[in-house]
C-alpha cells in the first residue's frame, strides 16, 4: 500500500526556493532545467533528490508530485495512474514569471526508487558434540 505523501524543498540556478510534494516510495529525483540566455544551451541542475536510499514498500497505482514556487508564481500538480508499475519519468514544461518577463522552466520528474532490500538470512552455527 503506498505511504502519504512527504514534503521537500529545493534551490534552483536562481536562488529561488521549490516546496515539493511527493511520493517517497515512487520519487527518485526532480532536475529543473531552463535555456540560458544565449538560446543556444540549457542549464539543469538536480532541484530535489529523495533522501531515502530505497523503496519501503510499492508506489502504488497514483503517482502525485506537486511542485510550487515558494512566490507563488508557479504552482502544479501531476497526478497519473500507473496500473503496471511502468511510469519512469514525467517532463513537465511551465512558464515562470521573472520581474516582466516569462522564462521556460522545465521539470524532470524521475521515478524509479530501487526496491526494499530482501530480507538478510541469519547464519546459524553448529555445535559439534
Amino acid at each position: 500500500m503506498a505511504r502519504h505523501n512527504r514534503e521537500g524543498r529545493g534551490i534552483d540556478q536562481h536562488g529561488d526556493l521549490w516546496l515539493i510534494s511527493y511520493q517517497p516510495d515512487w520519487l527518485k529525483r526532480i532536475k529543473i532545467s531552463r535555456e540560458l540566455p544565449d538560446g543556444r544551451r540549457r542549464s539543469s541542475l538536480t532541484l530535489f533528490r529523495n533522501p531515502a536510499r530505497h523503496a519501503e514498500d510499492g508506489p502504488g497505482k497514483l503517482i502525485r508530485t506537486r511542485i510550487s514556487a515558494a512566490d507563488g508564481s508557479v504552482d502544479f500538480q501531476v497526478s497519473l495512474e500507473d496500473w503496471e508499475a511502468d511510469l519512469d519519468e514525467v517532463v513537465v514544461g511551465v512558464w515562470k514569471k521573472r520581474g516582466r518577463r516569462r522564462e521556460r522552466v522545465k521539470f524532470i520528474i524521475q521515478g524509479g526508487m530501487p526496491p526494499p532490500p530482501a530480507p538478510r538470512r541469519v547464519a546459524r552455527r553448529v555445535r559439534k558434540a
